[in-house]
């Protein structure tokens, strides 16, 4: 018998679609980029948008995913090139004339943290008090989150171009506010403006924002912020917050003492990461024994389990080159007493007094 030596001819393998959504992914990394791209989470975006033709979704829907989409990733480019300095999103109603004791104060209290600190400032691009906080800060410091309304026109005049973002929808335009803010201020508005605040309050006191600090201004004699605190007054009295929630936010009518709150915030407290279940607060000074000890004495009923106690960088942060030289202290947080959570940072900060 002779045997077959004919050449075998191979089917050819067709690529997986994961094999093709990665190829399409390699295919735009510039070259010689180095490092992680995060090309798996940019897999899985193309993925879920496949799924919508996939789902038959309606067109309605497809458009407003599309368009959140393109509005946070501009927006993310705008803010990058600037996302080492402090910046402070400042709220306020945009029918504030210039002549008022309010559009004077924003004005002022933002001058003071643009010159004097060095923050940048971020508001809603419109007249008011967004005008007079942009005034204040002056253009080179100034960025406006602006949303297209069909009755207001667009940035106002002391923003440069290039910082303004244009927003079809709200609720992108609210995740840059807060994504992009280390500190908020707000001073007498309208409904726009109370749901910035209670949006705001709600995030820290949930957990679901890191805490920052919230001040509220207004020119003595105006009553706005006395009638809102009556408000919050009630709701503790009848259980619907907890008497710590205060802690969450500062009411004033002081320049002087609105920025200390903002800027004694970042005295010694840097940020925070949650590793393993643990709370990690990154510091700028180590804290001694003795200041340790403290914490874990006056802050024992925040804890789940175990005390407060220094670490090193964890392996998580290490990975990611996560301020790995920053001192940080660790705690089993209950991930519910955010206003006592608050206070721990205000010890901490005290510490450096």
């Amino acid at each position: 018998m002779t045997e077959d030596r004919s050449p075998t001819t191979e089917t050819p393998t067709t690529p997986t679609l994961s094999e093709r959504i990665d190829d399409l992914i390699a295919s735009v990394v510039p070259s010689g980029a180095e490092g992680q791209r995060d090309e798996d989470l940019v897999a899985e975006i193309i993925n879920t948008a496949l799924k919508l033709v996939k789902d038959n979704t309606d067109r309605g829907e497809v458009k407003l995913m599309n368009t959140a989409l393109k509005e946070l990733r501009y927006s993310h480019l705008v803010f990058s090139p600037w996302a080492s300095h402090k910046k402070i999103a400042v709220y306020g109603s945009a029918r504030t004339p210039p002549g008022d004791p309010n559009y004077r104060l924003a004005e002022e209290f933002s001058r003071r943290m643009a010159e004097d600190h060095g923050w940048m400032v971020i508001t809603g691009a419109g007249p008011g008090i967004m005008e007079a906080a942009n005034k204040g800060a002056g253009t080179a410091a100034s960025f406006g989150v602006n949303i297209r309304l069909p009755f207001e026109a667009g940035a106002n005049e002391y923003l440069s171009p290039g910082n303004v973002i244009n927003f079809k929808y709200f609720f992108t335009r609210k995740v840059q506010f807060v994504k992009e803010s280390d500190a908020f201020a707000l001073f007498p508005g309208g409904f726009g403006t109370m749901d910035e605040a209670f949006e705001l309050l709600t995030l820290v006191q949930t957990g679901k924002s890191d805490i920052h600090p919230i001040v509220m201004l207004d020119v003595e004699g105006t009553g706005y912020w006395d009638s809102w605190l009556s408000l919050c007054t009630m709701l503790e009295d009848q259980g619907m917050i907890s008497p710590h929630d205060s802690s969450l936010y500062l009411v004033t009518h002081s320049i002087d003492e609105a920025i200390e709150e903002v800027t004694g915030f970042f005295r010694n407290y840097h940020s925070q990461r949650y590793v393993n279940g643990k709370l990690v607060l990154r510091l700028t000074r180590e804290l001694s024994d003795a200041e340790v000890a403290q914490l874990a004495s006056n802050f024992s009923d925040i804890l789940t389990e175990g005390t407060i106690k220094r670490i090193e960088a964890t392996e998580a942060e290490i990975e990611t080159d996560d301020v790995v030289d920053l001192p940080r202290i660790q705690l089993a947080f209950d991930r519910r007493s955010y206003g006592r959570l608050r206070q721990l940072i205000d010890a901490i900060n005290g510490f450096s007094d």
